[in-house]
């Protein structure tokens, strides 16, 4: 009687293992993962958080601000930036107005004064030539006073070229380098402001806070992630399919997707299908007794509004056939 209860038993332990074991392998043939949008955020500049405006958990809109950073050089370039730009203004507007009147009164002045160094000069020529015709000086002197005589008529020419070069105005070659660097301080100033806008981390678009990865007042450097979260209006089912039962899915099949534990279902639809890498192969030690088969990927997009709360980010699926 004990060894036919001992009997029953083992085989009660079996049957049940294999049940679970059959129940496993159905599971496993067609069993994927509910996969949402991923949202990573990253700055641009690099600064220390100033202010968080969310917290994890929180569903945001898209242009909400979710935390700013605080850069203080920012301050000092745009300072530097706005003091290029009332420059180069005023240097534009010199160009357009031209002389003042009390520039030209200072060429007027110049060249009254030039005009009386070269009658000097002159008178002092011509007093000393008849002097060289008679060699009562050397030629040396002569030379001397030829050479300020001729430094006094350049000096009459040169004031009275910059007299009517104020008299027609600015070159247009001026005009342009002035325009041309007021262009470029506007440049300068839009960087900066631009600059300031990065200051804030906003929402790309509607989607639901995962991490939050720095507190307030640590140090973020660009491009480091400092908030992480899911868009719940970009999900999708991914399930790795071998090569033998590949063959049964085709883009656009419409398929129902259950969740095993709640017995949530949906309808989706095929929309990806795609080998994995080498790695995700199923190969045999030895070729001569079993094929080896690729491993695929197969995506499925839900045809009916779904609700996050029914199909959670990595929870298991599976497809009910």
């Amino acid at each position: 009687m004990k060894k036919m209860k001992y009997k029953s038993i083992i085989l009660g332990v079996v049957f049940t293992f294999g049940l679970i074991s059959c129940s496993q392998k159905k599971i496993t043939n067609y069993r994927g993962k509910v996969k949402y949008q991923q949202i990573s955020l990253a700055p641009k500049l690099a600064g220390r958080i100033e202010k968080i405006y969310v917290e994890e958990g929180q569903r945001v809109k898209k242009g909400d601000t979710l935390l700013k950073l605080f850069v203080p050089e920012l301050k000092g370039k745009r300072m530097q930036a706005e003091g290029a730009v009332k420059a180069a203004k005023a240097q534009l507007q010199m160009a357009y107005n031209g002389a003042t009147i009390e520039q030209v009164k200072q060429i007027d002045g110049k060249l009254e004064a030039a005009k009386s160094q070269l009658e000097f000069a002159e008178e002092s020529l011509n007093r000393i030539k008849n002097m060289y015709k008679d060699s009562l000086i050397p030629p040396q002197k002569y030379d001397e006073v030829l050479m300020k005589y001729k430094m006094a008529q350049a000096q009459v020419k040169a004031i009275e070229a910059k007299k009517k070069e104020v008299a027609k105005g600015t070159r247009k070659e001026v005009i342009a380098q002035a325009k041309g660097q007021l262009e470029r301080a506007l440049g300068a100033l839009n960087e900066m402001e631009t600059a300031e806008k990065e200051q804030y981390i906003i929402a790309p678009t509607a989607f639901e806070i995962e991490d939050i990865t720095l507190e307030k007042g640590e140090l973020a450097s660009p491009g480091y992630t400092l908030i992480t979260g899911l868009n719940p209006d970009k999900i999708y089912f991914r399930f790795s399919i071998p090569e033998s039962k590949i063959y049964k899915f085709k883009k656009g099949d419409i398929l129902i997707i259950e969740n095993p534990f709640t017995g949530k279902t949906m309808k989706g639809k095929v929309y990806f299908i795609k080998k994995l890498p080498g790695y995700a192969d199923i190969t045999s030690p030895s070729s001569s007794y079993k094929l080896t088969e690729a491993v695929y990927e197969i995506r499925i997009k839900p045809i009916e509004k779904t609700e996050t709360k029914d199909w959670l980010n990595q929870a298991t699926v599976l497809i009910k056939k």
